[in-house]
Formats: structure tokens, C-alpha cells, sequence
């Protein structure tokens, strides 16, 4: 850790129609370290381009501490040990899925809160699933055609009928939505038992049987989620919740 007097000098874009987010990153990070910035702002596009030319680097923020460069914001937080370098980084990434589940979670424990006094009832374990569902399509709704062409890597009945690819998150949606209501159980048991069974196998069979190394579709078409564990336990979930409230339909 630095010393309290240690001074870091920053370059950053200040000016009247943009003030730059990377910059304000590093202005907080460099504070947090302890660190004392001399704050110096590049306040037109002709003095940015100059600083740019003289120091040789085509972005800014720009860091200096002890008379070295250290660069921009994310090699700020690889000088601090927050991060690893960009080569030594993962493409992959489970923070998407982590956030949906919480969140998931979150919600059906307050639901259940809320309606029953309790978070322990077997009707938030339901909404909890239900939500995962609806969260997840909307992920893979904000872009459609994204996601149906990274499904159509793996998914069995897509690869027979392209459309599939393109109706799936509606009825993803359309299935937890209802899940989360207890309504119209004839519809949503049977979409989820149909669209987690379908997509079950196809996981299976491209990352157990073929091993196959494929991104994951589950969380939208710009995932870096890596298919497997993650979306056949979201098939799962959906084939268990359209077994379960199917059979509670039946029997109420």
C-alpha cells in the first residue's frame, strides 16, 4: 500500500459535451489506494490529440505515478492487483448466472416474506424457479436474433426447425410468467416440460456426449457462459417445475 503523501499525476477528458466515465473510475480507485491525484484535465479535442501524440498512446485516462506511466483504467486496477492482465484473463464468465440466481432468490424469499410471514415455505422455492425462468428469457430477449443464432450451435430441435430458436424465450417467458401467478397451469406446465426437456438432451449430448467447448446461450447471445452445467440445470429446473406443477393441478 502506498504511503498517504504518494502523488499520482492523471490525465484525463474533462470537457463541456463529455466527461470521461474512465477517468472518474480512476480518479476514485487512485483515492481509495490512498493515493493524492494531481488531477490535470484535457479540456479540448486538439490538447487530448496532443497528449495522445506525445506520450504515444491512443487512449486516455492516463495514470503516472512516480514519473512512470502506468496506462489506463484497467491496467490501474492490474498495478493494484485487482485484476489479472488481459492475456492472463478468462474468456469465461459466471458472474451473469450468479446475479440472475441471487436475484432470483432474492425475490422469491421476499415474495414469500411478504405473503406468508415466513421466507421458509415451499411457494418460494416455486417462485424462485419461476423467476429464474422469466429473468433468463429476458436476457435472450433483449436480442433475439443474437440468441438464436448461438442456440442453433447446440439445440437439437432448432437445428431441425430454425423458428424453435426464435420461440423459445417467449415461451420461456410465457411459462415462468404464469408459474410466478399460479395461473393457466394447463399452458405453462407443458411448455416448460416440453422447452426444458428438448433442451436438456441437446445440452447433454453436445457437452457429455460429443464434448463439445460451446458458449452458453442461457443468459443471451453475448454470453460467455460456457455451455454445461449452468444450462442443463436451467433445463432441469424448468422440467422439475412443469412435473411439479402439472402434477398439483392435477391433483388439486
Amino acid at each position: 500500500m502506498p504511503e498517504d503523501t504518494q502523488t499520482a499525476t492523471l490525465y484525463r477528458m474533462v470537457m463541456p459535451g463529455h466527461l470521461c466515465p474512465f477517468g472518474l473510475k480512476s480518479k476514485d480507485l487512485l483515492e481509495r489506494q490512498g493515493y493524492t491525484v494531481d488531477d490535470r484535465h484535457l479540456t479540448t479535442r486538439e490538447t487530448t490529440d496532443a497528449f495522445m501524440v506525445k506520450h504515444a498512446v491512443e487512449t486516455t485516462p492516463q495514470t503516472f505515478i512516480g514519473g512512470k506511466r502506468i496506462g489506463g483504467y484497467d491496467d490501474l486496477r492490474v498495478f493494484f492487483d485487482l485484476d489479472q492482465p488481459k492475456e492472463d484473463q478468462s474468456d469465461t464468465s459466471y458472474q451473469p448466472v450468479i446475479a440472475i440466481f441471487s436475484v432470483a432468490a432474492l425475490l422469491a424469499l421476499g415474495l414469500s416474506w411478504h405473503q406468508y410471514g415466513t421466507v421458509l415455505t415451499l411457494r418460494a422455492l416455486e417462485w424462485f424457479i419461476s423467476l429464474a425462468m422469466t429473468i433468463l428469457a429476458i436476457q435472450k430477449l433483449q436480442d433475439v436474433e443474437s440468441f438464436s443464432t448461438m442456440f442453433l450451435n447446440y439445440d437439437l430441435l432448432a437445428q431441425r426447425w430454425v423458428p424453435y430458436g426464435k420461440a423459445y424465450p417467449f415461451g420461456e417467458a410465457l411459462a415462468g410468467i404464469l408459474m410466478t401467478a399460479g395461473a393457466l397451469t394447463w399452458i405453462s406446465a407443458p411448455v416448460a416440460l416440453f422447452i426444458g426437456t428438448i433442451g436438456a438432451a441437446s445440452v447433454f449430448k453436445a457437452v457429455y456426449m460429443d464434448k463439445r467447448e460451446l458458449k452458453c446461450a442461457c443468459v443471451g447471445g453475448s454470453s460467455n457462459v460456457p455451455l454445461g452445467f449452468v444450462s442443463l440445470t436451467e433445463n432441469l429446473m424448468m422440467i422439475v417445475m412443469g412435473l411439479w406443477m402439472g402434477g398439483k393441478a392435477l391433483i388439486g
